[in-house]
């Protein structure tokens, strides 16, 4: 565990929270129309809550040191800037696509919520492998959210790339490598760089949530 950075102490800028705003406001829009087309579930909008250093949550305190995280207890997403400035310095995946990319993930969660999904997949406990393959399929829905995003002239060059290299970079072999020097593969929990950005890739190649079954 990691004290909350200093930095926390002071709001986000602006500027962040317009690009939040943005990037909410397209997964909102695809998946509005997404959800319902391909499994007729009913959509709702997930709530952002903006913090700074710790937030009590309907899952308990979060703080910065876990980056951002969904609550299926009160369908929110949750997100300390910090984060961001972590993914550029440590985890070396600069660029704002990165970024939407984390923040599209933690919205697949929000789609698996209503789906039903993560549901099935708590009442099971605590299993690596099911967690895994819920942290994978909401990869697989960032890349949808990615093809709505292509489809509507909205990505710039290199934006695929920088989601690529932060989807890697967010790989558990990656990390433990980098903070242990070793790798565990039974102690993953959200599956190793590779498979995080197959699991991207192919729901932006194919759009379609079908595809994304293989990871439930």
């Amino acid at each position: 565990q990691q004290p909350p950075a200093a930095s926390n102490s002071a709001a986000p800028p602006d500027q962040n929270r317009q690009f939040v705003g943005a990037i909410m406001g397209s997964l909102e829009d695809a998946w509005r129309q997404i959800l319902p087309q391909q499994t007729r579930v009913r959509y709702e909008d997930p709530k952002l809550v903006l913090y700074s250093g710790q937030t009590p949550s309907a899952c308990g305190y979060g703080d910065a040191a876990m980056g951002p995280f969904y609550c299926p207890g009160d369908h929110n997403l949750y997100l300390d800037f910090a984060f961001f400035d972590e993914l550029r310095r440590e985890f070396k995946a600069p660029g704002d696509f990165a970024q939407a990319y984390v923040i599209a993930h933690e919205f697949g969660h929000h789609i698996q919520n209503l789906t039903g999904t993560m549901d099935r997949v708590q009442r099971q406990g605590q299993n690596n492998q099911l967690s895994v393959g819920l942290e994978l399929q909401a990869d697989c829905y960032a890349g949808i959210w990615a093809n709505y995003a292509q489809k509507q002239g909205r990505l710039e060059t290199g934006d695929i790339e920088e989601a690529l290299r932060a989807a890697q970079a967010v790989g558990d072999d990656m990390i433990q490598r980098r903070t242990q020097g070793f790798v565990v593969p039974d102690s993953f929990t959200h599956g190793s760089a590779a498979q995080r950005q197959k699991a991207f890739t192919i729901g932006m190649q194919s759009g379609q949530m079908r595809q994304c079954e293989p990871f439930k």
